[in-house]
């Protein structure tokens, strides 16, 4: 076969350290790129403004399609190991194409949030100090550029540094969540009293239109448990252990949520909520004990926002890794360092780049107008690749859905109506979202045509073929009474499974 044209998915993955995470890390990672404090702080008064005391029905109801994508992501795991993930499968079970569209949406996803996160992470830790200081734009972004640079370090040292350090920050931060949040149901306060319409009814949400847009804030919500997919060439027994993790990881943080959301609406009323802004979670903590509590839920956000400022840099260096070593973007992207077995060149990259719109942000606008675009932004992204991967997962086991309940649920209807709920939300966002948030989200998104379109003219292996394709009936499998899918699962670009 041509060496320019031969089949680039049978070739051996290599490069990142194998071995290196357990299935406990795959847990804490998920939680960890979630960010529930920083999740919850940021986009509280944002999801009250449209949803109000609905809040936490809204995020219980938007979790079910979103469960859906996490089982499609489980399931393609299964099939393929790639540190690409949804880059890899998309394009192996639909076409090369769309899988470069999957990955391309998580790259500026990804890096938008760079922004997104790190001046937050610079204005939580001046707020330690001094109010003033917080309010400083350009002084809370020079603080944020030291949390992302030293984040990027440890992202460079490896996957093991970085789960160590996230079982510190995130495990300080849920126990803080969850101590305040269950005082508050415990011991109640305000002037509200809990009902379960919060948790059930969506009747009050403004229709459709009104529905999407709090769909779009919900995906933003759930984003980022999809790192351990990422870290799948790391971990060890990756094929069950990084979508184990993930479902594990979004149960957990659906708990914190809707504790958290349920203790706001008791002690808060909606207008103070949509007032406060990123204070909402400070005023939760001194609601139940004044002073020292508030003081709390600044530094759980704190460590919330540099947790997931790591578990984003880890998700978006691995995905342009491994669209690296494809040869769909630059070959660098796809050399990992000497000692370390890291992608260092992706992490300089995007470092980089995210110091750059990091520091001129302040030209942007205020930071609440910055945060609220780009989370916006963020969740039209996120639909497109996630929708993506729930088609995939149905097309790889197509002829295995029908075999059992369990499979035609879990993997066929679930999945799918988790794509179709993303692709629902994402066409009603493009009719109702403000110019500057299309152009931040499509916008960017349609870059993506100028390294596609260079790529299939230089004749890539990757867009040239003829490829190895996902399909779970002929993978050399073995069904399991103990299992619903599979005991052996094909390596990394395994050549077992079908050329179609």
């Amino acid at each position: 076969m041509n060496r320019k044209t031969r089949d680039v998915s049978a070739q051996p993955a290599r490069g990142l350290r194998g071995d290196v995470l357990g299935a406990a890390d795959a847990v804490v990672m998920a939680i960890a790129g979630s960010a529930p404090a920083y999740t919850l702080a940021a986009t509280t008064a944002l999801l009250a403004g449209t949803a109000g005391l609905a809040s936490p029905a809204a995020l219980l109801w938007c979790a079910v399609p979103m469960m859906g994508i996490v089982l499609a992501f489980r399931y393609l795991g299964r099939l393929d190991v790639n540190a690409g993930a949804s880059y890899s499968w998309v394009g192996r079970a639909l076409h090369p194409a769309l899988g470069f569209l999957s990955g391309w949406a998580l790259v500026v996803s990804a890096t938008l949030f760079m922004v997104a996160g790190s001046l937050p992470a610079g204005a939580y830790t001046l707020s330690l100090f001094s109010d003033t200081w917080a309010q400083n734009q350009n002084l809370a972004a020079a603080v944020g550029a030291f949390w992302l640079l030293l984040m990027a370090g440890l992202v460079v040292k490896g996957a093991r540094i970085t789960a160590r350090a996230q079982w510190v920050m995130t495990g300080v931060e849920v126990a803080i969540l969850l101590v305040i949040g269950v005082a508050v149901l415990i011991r109640g306060g305000g002037e509200q009293v809990f009902s379960w319409f919060w948790l059930f009814d969506v009747t009050d949400l403004n229709g459709p239109e009104g529905f999407a847009g709090v769909a779009l804030i919900a995906a933003f919500y759930f984003w980022g448990w999809d790192v351990t997919t990422n870290l799948g060439e790391e971990t060890s027994n990756s094929h069950r252990s990084s979508g184990t993790g993930a479902v594990l990881g979004v149960i957990s943080v659906l708990v914190v949520f809707e504790i958290v959301t349920i203790a706001v609406n008791l002690v808060m009323s909606q207008a103070d909520i949509r007032t406060s802004s990123g204070t909402v979670l400070a005023d939760l903590g001194d609601a139940i004990w004044p002073g020292w509590g508030g003081k709390a839920m600044v530094i759980a956000v704190m460590l919330s926002t540099v947790a997931t400022l790591e578990t984003t840099l880890v998700q978006v260096t691995r995905t342009l890794f491994a669209m690296g070593r494809d040869r769909t973007l630059p070959a660098a992207f796809g050399r990992t360092h000497r000692q370390w077995q890291t992608p260092w060149v992706a992490v300089a990259a995007v470092s980089a780049v995210a110091l750059v719109l990091l520091l001129s942000s302040s030209a942007l606008g205020p930071v609440s107008t910055v945060l609220a675009d780009a989370f916006t932004a963020i969740g039209l992204q996120i639909t497109v690749y996630y929708s993506l991967a729930g088609i995939a997962v149905v097309v790889a086991y197509r002829r295995l859905l029908l075999r059992s309940v369990r499979h035609a649920l879990l993997i066929g209807a679930w999945p799918a109506c988790g794509s179709l709920f993303m692709l629902w939300v994402l066409y009603q966002s493009l009719l109702s979202l403000e110019p500057t948030v299309l152009l931040l989200g499509i916008g960017a998104l349609a870059i993506g045509i100028f390294p596609l379109t260079w790529y299939v003219v230089a004749d890539s292996a990757y867009y040239a073929g003829p490829h190895a394709r996902l399909d779970a009936a002929v993978a050399d499998e073995v069904e399991s009474p103990y299992d619903d899918i599979t005991t052996s699962v094909p390596a990394p670009h395994d050549t077992r499974v079908s050329d179609l």
